[in-house]
């Protein structure tokens, strides 16, 4: 059987597979499970729990029901309205609550939604924690009653304020002068991403920032950086940022438009902060998806590199194990230990444009030190994914491929979490190498795999 929860909470098609009543039941299951576990068992007083949503229609309803499943099961939540993932993250670490909630469905379409939890702390749950509450929907419980059962408050403006105050914090270095083109995507950054810049001292140029409920992510935002590209070029910003719905992610773009991915702002963050002093153990968690180049640049930068699974919260897993202090994905997410608990795109953007201001280096200079090699990625529909790692035939074929590449290159099968698909990914020094190679993988992968 499926798992309930995905790599970043419980997503999908909002009111057919995230329905009012799914809302409702994860609400109630996640009270009983998290506050059991934290006070073991025993309440020594009303849990309180925040909840935060994104600009989507479908998050007043769904928002609405999760509010009430963890009042029915006893808490008192404070419901933040809009605001940013890391928002709701910093909110559950730096307030005497014991979770956190986001209704969001991240970068996906105006049509999906999802949930996901924060336990105390602001850290995302660990698979198991996700599981147990996924098996304690739909049991038997004793429900409180009279003045045992939780209340609802309100607080948009007082949750804004802190974590615009918690962002502008992060960095001692003013950005005056300083011009940035922001996307916020129609999503959640639309009003303190360009509050927190402005604090900062930075000249902020916006689109896309009037959410109507159903034109977030609509080709713009981190997934759609076209716009911000010709608007940073057209408005002379020393760079543009760009944010996915629920902005904890963003992607950047220099002065001449050109695209700065994640592997690159981690590169130049993770460079930074070892020049200073301050990169825990000279090291940098990146997923198996970052690119090759990354991992050459970290390695002549005499920074180690640790690599973990596609998603964020495995990134932060890795990097509370060890120790360490930046990790991130390619599509920019990017933690930054000393600030927050998850990834965070109105504080990357600010941590990038304060190094463009320490070191009056152009975006474009900075960025450079990464040499992204070139990268195909070929999905594969239709197969069994379950056999990608064990068949004979494509392990023999992924052999020939990565002897063919040698040093400069790599290859990296990927299974679906939702999809019977094989993600078949492919860098090499040259753009044509890489296509032939990956393509070639595909047609091996279809052949053995069909099914």
């Amino acid at each position: 059987m499926a798992r309930l929860f995905g790599t970043d909470g419980v997503r999908g098609l909002a009111n057919r597979d995230i329905t009012a009543e799914l809302a409702l039941d994860l609400g109630a299951s996640a009270a009983h499970t998290l506050t059991a576990r934290q006070h073991g068992g025993v309440a020594e007083r009303r849990p309180r729990a925040v909840v935060g949503r994104d600009t989507r229609i479908s998050g007043e309803f769904l928002s609405a029901a999760v509010c009430a499943g963890l009042a029915s099961a006893g808490v008192d939540v404070t419901d933040v309205g809009v605001l940013p993932t890391p928002g709701v993250a910093h909110l559950t670490a730096s307030t005497d609550v014991d979770l956190g909630v986001v209704v969001s469905a991240s970068h996906n379409a105006m049509p999906d939604n999802g949930i996901k939890f924060f336990a105390r702390g602001g850290f995302k749950l660990a698979d198991a924690i996700e599981d147990e509450i996924a098996a304690g929907m739909g049991a038997p419980w004793e429900r409180p009653t009279g003045a045992a059962v939780g209340s609802i408050a309100t607080d948009a403006a007082i949750a804004d304020r802190s974590y615009i105050d918690h962002l502008v914090s992060a960095t001692d270095q003013p950005l005056a002068g300083l011009r940035i083109a922001l996307d916020c995507a129609n999503g959640a950054a639309s009003e303190v991403a360009p509050l927190a810049l402005r604090e900062a001292g930075a000249d902020v140029v916006v689109i896309n920032a009037s959410p109507d409920g159903r034109n977030i992510n609509e080709k713009c935002g981190s997934t759609h950086p076209e716009q911000l590209q010709a608007v940073t070029v057209a408005s002379e910003a020393a760079l543009g940022v760009a944010y996915d719905g629920d902005a904890d992610r963003c992607v950047a773009v220099d002065h001449t438009g050109a695209l700065v991915d994640g592997d690159q702002i981690m590169g130049l963050l993770a460079t930074a902060m070892k020049e200073a002093g301050e990169l825990p153990q000279d090291t940098l968690v990146v997923t198996t998806m970052s690119n090759l180049g990354l991992l050459i640049a970290m390695r002549e930068a005499g920074i180690a590199t640790v690599q973990t699974g596609v998603g964020d919260r495995y990134v932060l897993e890795a990097m509370r194990e060890g120790g360490f202090g930046l990790g991130g994905e390619q599509s920019g997410h990017i933690i930054n230990a000393s600030y927050a608990t998850t990834g965070d795109g109105v504080l990357t953007s600010l941590l990038l444009a304060a190094r463009v201001v320490a070191t009056g280096s152009s975006l474009a200079e900075l960025a450079s030190v990464v040499t992204r090699l070139p990268q195909v990625l070929v999905n594969v529909p239709g197969v069994d994914k379950t056999r990608s790692s064990t068949d004979g035939g494509v392990a023999e074929a992924v052999r020939e491929a990565e002897a063919r590449l040698g040093d400069h290159g790599r290859v990296l099968l990927r299974p679906s979490g939702t999809e019977p698909l094989v993600r078949v990914m492919v860098e090499a020094a040259t753009q044509d190498e890489a296509a032939a190679v990956a393509h070639a993988l595909a047609e091996t992968v279809k052949d053995r795999l069909s099914l």
